[in-house]
């Protein structure tokens, strides 16, 4: 049986000081030592990952490079699809309270470029009419007459160029109205002459022309003038004759 002494001196053996203990947390100088660390310690972050995505049904992307620039990489998802995932949290998270703000400061701000744009545009058209001219000066004016006599140039030129696409299909028009008149004229004589035709070949007819000399004259009102009831001036001279020897 031993002794308390004992025991307390089999604790303050050497032996037993020689467990595992902490070290330093810098870089290791020796390559060898380096690089066997490396080894060991990348295999149990590995590991941990791993035991970590199955206990937990956690997403785990690990990715680890060398210092001889060896890609090392583990994912039970996949690593591409877990960055982009890290992205998006990322970018909601850090654009969640701020978002409001920057839009709102933008906002303004083009809302500020509008109004001066707007001002100006009004200032140019009532200078364009001939307004607001006592805050310009020489060289202003000199260039508000350049500008509208170019602008009056071209309207012009526009304008003209419009005529004279009007007045060239009036022209063109006129052409095909009188051609349509002329066709128009030629089957209206060809219809005549088709009708004269076909009377003139009828059976028991005598000549048209014919027929109008052998008509009795009329007056404009229409009537025949009827010479068989106008009286005659040597029966009715004889008549008063007759009479006056009986009496």
């Amino acid at each position: 049986m031993s002794s308390p002494n004992q025991s307390m001196s089999a604790n303050n053996s050497p032996q037993r000081k020689m467990g595992r203990g902490k070290i330093e947390i810098k870089r290791i100088e020796n390559t060898t030592n380096r690089q066997v660390t490396f080894c060991k310690r990348r295999n149990g972050l590995l590991k941990k990952a791993y035991e970590l995505s199955v206990l937990c049904d956690a997403e785990v992307a690990l990715i680890v490079f060398s210092n001889r620039g060896r890609l090392y990489e583990y994912a039970n998802n996949s690593v591409k699809a877990s960055i982009e995932r890290y992205k998006k949290a990322c970018s909601d998270s850090s654009g969640g309270g701020s978002t409001s703000g920057a839009n709102a400061q933008f906002y303004q701000q083009e809302a500020a470029k509008l109004r001066v744009q707007i001002s100006n545009l009004q200032n140019h058209n009532r200078q364009m009419l001939g307004e607001a001219l006592s805050n310009m000066n020489a060289r202003d004016l000199k260039n508000l007459e350049t500008k509208l006599e170019k602008g009056i140039s071209r309207i012009r030129s526009k304008k003209n160029e419009m005529l004279f696409a009007e007045i060239e299909y009036m022209q063109k028009r006129e052409i095909d109205l009188h051609n349509s008149n002329q066709l128009l004229r030629a089957k209206i004589a060809e219809s005549d002459e088709r009708k004269n035709h076909n009377f003139n070949m009828l059976p028991g007819t005598t000549n048209f022309e014919s027929l109008q000399q052998s008509q009795q004259p009329f007056d404009s009102r229409g009537f025949f003038q009827v010479t068989g009831l106008q009286p005659n001036n040597n029966q009715c001279a004889r008549q008063d004759q007759i009479s006056l020897q009986f009496v």
